[in-house]
């Protein structure tokens, strides 16, 4: 299974982080309007993520909920129906919910850089550190901080948990 090294952080200023990206990676962000519908699974998380042009991804992933580098394990089939997806995975498993956000992305070598706005929960940045095959993560999180400090990402500012997590807590909260 595909692995990366990840980290989450809240951002309390987009544009200068923004600025920070674009500088560390000489290009334009990417522009990737996203809707996850998570559904409950015995182990891991299951989403469906919808792209702007109905097409989309059935994600599977394993992820220690923790702050700062933690490794994923996952797995990607495409579609280009991603509502006809949802609709048939929904008559089966009962949903969790539904995070929407607008991506930015931008690459730095072989690490996708996301600032998402995330509704209802505000800016974040992710960090993910595409592992080669049976390759020592330590590397993976050792890029992922020399990242965080040329962004001027604090472990203050870490997350643990996926957004729809995150959603769950602000719910229950309220």
């Amino acid at each position: 299974m595909p692995a990366n090294i990840e980290i989450k952080a809240r951002v309390s200023d987009p544009e200068t982080l923004l600025a920070k990206a674009r500088a560390l990676t000489g290009s334009e962000p990417e522009i990737i309007l996203q809707t996850d519908t998570f559904f409950q699974a015995e182990t891991g998380r299951l989403k469906v993520r919808e792209f702007a042009d109905g097409s989309g991804e059935l994600i599977s992933y394993h992820r220690p909920d923790f702050e700062g580098p933690k490794t994923s394990s996952y797995a990607i089939s495409r579609t280009a129906d991603a509502n006809a997806l949802r609709n048939v995975l929904a008559a089966a498993l009962p949903a969790r919910g539904v995070v929407r956000k607008k991506r930015l992305l931008l690459l730095a070598g072989r690490t996708r850089i996301h600032l998402d706005e995330v509704e209802g929960l505000g800016f974040f940045m992710e960090l993910e550190v595409v592992l080669a095959d049976e390759e020592d993560q330590d590397d993976g999180e050792m890029e992922a901080a020399k990242l965080m400090e040329r962004l001027g990402v604090t472990s203050d500012n870490l997350v643990s948990g996926a957004y729809i997590d995150l959603l769950e807590s602000q719910q229950q909260n309220h």
